[in-house]
C-alpha cells in the first residue's frame, strides 16, 4: 500500500518502508527502459549512490536475472564522485556503482559515465565541461534518480548563497563529511574535502526526476524542500520548478509533511 499526495509543488508517494519504495522506483526505471527499447531508442539514466538507492539497484539486478530486464540500450551518468579519490577505492562512487549494479547487468561498459575522481586538478574544468557535453550528445537524461542529504543537498550541491548550474568541483561542508564518514572508519577528516558534481541546472534538465528518501533524519530537509519556497540553503527545494518530479518516501522521511 502507498499513499500519493501533492505537497505544494512536489508530488509525494509514501511507502511503509524502504523495500517497498525501492521496488516502485525500480519498476519505474524498468518500464522506461522497456518503452525506449520498444521504440528503438536509447534510455539515458542519471544515477545516484548511497544506502537508499542501493535497495533500488538490488531490485533492478533481480529483475535482470529473474525477469530478463536488459540494459543493453541504457546509457548512465552518475551525479557525483569524491575528489580526489582512486576509482577503485573502497569508498569511491565508481566502485559502489560497479559492486551494486554494473557488474551484475548487461550494460555496455562504454555507456557508463561517472565523474573521474582521479583527474588532475588542472584538468577538472575541462573534465566537467566534457561531462556536460557527453550528456548533451546522449540526448539528455530521460530519468534522474536523486537522494537527498540531511542538509538538503542533491548531488553534492551544498547549501549556500548561490548554486552552481553545471557540473563542477565543490568543497564539501563539514556536516556532509560527518554524514558520509561511515565508510571512512567513522572519521570525517578522512572523507575527501571536495567532490565533482552535476550542477542544479544539469539535474533540472532531466526530463523526469525521482527522489528517494528514507528515515527520520531526512524528515526536516524533506519538509523544507516541499514547503513552497525556493531556497539556495535547501538545494532540493529547486526541484519545485521542475515539471515532472516525484518524491518516494518512507513514513519516517514523510513525517513532517
Amino acid at each position: 500500500m502507498n499513499m500519493v499526495d501533492s505537497f505544494e509543488k512536489l508530488p509525494v508517494r509514501i511507502y511503509p518502508d524502504l523495500k517497498e519504495g525501492s521496488k516502485f522506483a525500480a519498476k519505474e526505471i524498468a518500464a522506461l527502459i522497456q518503452a525506449k527499447k520498444a521504440a528503438g531508442a536509447t534510455c539515458v539514466l542519471g544515477l545516484a549512490t548511497g544506502s537508499t538507492p542501493r535497495s533500488m539497484y538490488a531490485e533492478l539486478v533481480r529483475m535482470h536475472k529473474e525477469e530478463g530486464l536488459s540494459f543493453k540500450n541504457v546509457v548512465t551518468f552518475n551525479l557525483d564522485e569524491y575528489y580526489p579519490i582512486e576509482n577503485d577505492a573502497l569508498q569511491s562512487y565508481n566502485r559502489f556503482m560497479h559492486v551494486h549494479l554494473f557488474d551484475h547487468i548487461d550494460i555496455d561498459p562504454a555507456n557508463i559515465h561517472i565523474p573521474n575522481g582521479e583527474i588532475p586538478k588542472e584538468r577538472i574544468k575541462a573534465h566537467c565541461l566534457e561531462y556536460e557535453k557527453m550528456i548533451e550528445e546522449a540526448g539528455g537524461i530521460d530519468l534522474q534518480i536523486l537522494g537527498i542529504g540531511n542538509n538538503g543537498h542533491i548531488g553534492f550541491n551544498e547549501p549556500g548563497d548561490d548554486l552552481p548550474v553545471r557540473t563542477h568541483r565543490v568543497r564539501l561542508m563539514e556536516s556532509t563529511r560527518r554524514d558520509n564518514a561511515m565508510l571512512f572508519d567513522n572519521d570525517p577528516s578522512r572523507v575527501p574535502a571536495e567532490a565533482l558534481s552535476m550542477g542544479i541546472g544539469t539535474i533540472l534538465r532531466a526530463r523526469r526526476i525521482v527522489l528517494v528518501a528514507t528515515g527520520e533524519k531526512k524528515a526536516e530537509c524533506i519538509r523544507q524542500a516541499t514547503g513552497g519556497r525556493l531556497m539556495t540553503r535547501v538545494p532540493a527545494s529547486m526541484l519545485q520548478v521542475h515539471a515532472d518530479v516525484e518524491l518516494i518516501l518512507d513514513r519516517e522521511a514523510a513525517s513532517l509533511i
